[in-house]
């Protein structure tokens, strides 16, 4: 809008100053030509009466004629008798009919009145050429015109700076116009925008316009028919998870029984028993991962934060959870017990144990292992990766990776629910930072999960 605004403007300034400059021109220079020629004739009457009266004393005669300032005359006597074609200049050191437009002079003295422009000294003239055949003479005065071109010069200079003026003030004019028609647009997008970031009760705000009205209902209509379709699903699954809780405990249980007396059943018997506690430890897996997924959606659990140092978190929770024959590398300084060190954050040790377990099962149960986790520290924004040598993750399914549910080609006929890097995501979206995934230089692949350095300690 502000191009076509500007454009638009543009031409049309062009256009009327391109019209406007040439017709003042037009104007002043007939204006010119004509006081000229009229001055042209009258001094060339008074050349006749000169001529008449003495024309034996014409180069005296002609200094007698007024002319403008800066201009010049020259008389031109046709061949008498004993005397040849005479020209007479007014100021001959500086201006003869030598300077005269050569196409001027011819026209003049084929008896013939003519007026012609050229230039002298640089400067722009107009010359008129009068032809007095009753006595046999022609007389030239040239006029300078530069008094016009200043002006037209002026006219010009001021018609850009008028284009240039007009073209700027359209350029305003249709971006304020373009950020008031894209404004109540914008919203709509903000809007959307928190809605797909999980503020479900983002409404649109009333408007006075009935067309934009409109457009406000049908929004907030459809996005309250989203909010209520989320929340019914998001309840559903969170009544489902704990209703299937119950029934999973006591399956557990009873699996237990059977697990204990596992010798006294047939080897066929025994591989069923062993298959049936994999199910269901895959079962409960899956409860606990839903219930956890219904309490991230509902925003049920707070951040807690405080200080912790995040070297000594990491390798606390590998330890922890039977990962601590993995190489641990860290570029980030620790503390000393009295110093802080680099690694000291304000952060919720509970999400960042969440999601380094899940990364370590994760590669535990779909490629073999991780091989090493390390740390680094880029620009106040922490890094924790975790490698691995299995088979990788294929460049077209990175993207989908974390949906829920989601499985690579190569962990199709692995155990675990599918909800794990699903909840990756989750935490690290509530720490406002990103989990991604890549090929390791090593082999395999590598998981980063990003986030900011929330509050160093000083």
């Amino acid at each position: 809008m502000v191009l076509f605004f500007g454009l638009a403007a543009f031409a049309a300034a062009v256009a009327l100053s391109i019209v406007t400059f040439a017709s003042t021109r037009s104007y002043l220079l007939g204006q010119r030509s004509e006081v000229a020629q009229r001055q042209a004739f009258n001094n060339a009457q008074l050349m006749r009466s000169f001529v008449e009266t003495d024309g034996t004393n014409v180069a005296e005669l002609i200094t007698q004629i007024r002319t403008e300032q800066d201009g010049f005359a020259v008389v031109q006597i046709d061949a008498r008798p004993g005397k040849g074609e005479l020209y007479y200049a007014q100021d001959p050191l500086r201006f003869t009919q030598s300077n005269l437009p050569p196409e001027l002079l011819s026209e003049t003295l084929n008896n013939r009145t003519g007026r012609q422009r050229f230039v002298f000294e640089g400067k722009p003239y107009e010359a008129i050429g009068v032809a007095v055949p009753s006595i046999g003479i022609h007389y030239f005065e040239a006029f300078p015109v530069s008094d016009v071109e200043n002006t037209l010069r002026t006219i010009q200079i001021t018609l850009i700076i008028g284009v240039v003026l007009i073209t700027g003030a359209a350029g305003v004019l249709g971006f304020s116009m373009s950020q008031n028609v894209l404004r109540p647009l914008t919203r709509v997008a903000l809007a959307a925008n928190k809605i797909a970031t999980g503020g479900l009760d983002t409404r649109l705000d009333h408007e006075d316009d009935a067309d934009l009205q409109q457009l406000v209902t049908s929004f907030n209509e459809m996005a309250n028919a989203v909010q209520e379709r989320i929340e019914r699903e998001q309840r559903f699954a969170s009544d489902v998870s704990h209703e299937l809780r119950s029934p999973v405990t006591a399956l557990a249980a009873a699996s237990e029984v059977l697990i204990a007396r596992r010798s006294e059943f047939s080897e066929r018997n025994q591989q069923a028993i062993d298959i049936m506690k994999k199910q269901i430890e895959r079962f409960d897996r899956t409860v606990l991962d839903l219930l956890e997924l219904s309490r991230l959606d509902a925003q049920a659990e707070e951040s807690e934060n405080e200080i912790v140092r995040l070297n000594d978190l990491i390798v606390r929770i590998m330890n922890r959870y039977g990962f601590g024959n993995i190489e641990y590398r860290s570029s980030v300084a620790s503390s000393d017990g009295e110093t802080a060190g680099e690694d000291e954050c304000l952060l919720d040790r509970r999400r960042i144990e969440r999601v380094l377990v899940n990364l370590l099962e994760n590669a535990r149960d779909h490629a073999g292992g991780a091989n090493r986790v390390s740390l680094v520290l880029n620009n106040e924004t922490f890094v924790i990766s975790v490698h691995d040598s299995g088979p990788g993750i294929a460049a077209s399914e990175r993207n989908n990776i974390f949906n829920r549910f989601a499985r690579g080609t190569a962990s199709r006929n692995s155990t675990g629910s599918g909800l794990g890097l699903a909840i990756v995501q989750e935490h690290a979206r509530a720490m406002n930072g990103a989990v991604t995934v890549d090929s390791s230089p090593e082999g395999g692949a590598v998981f980063s999960f990003t986030f900011p350095k929330i509050g160093p300690v000083s």
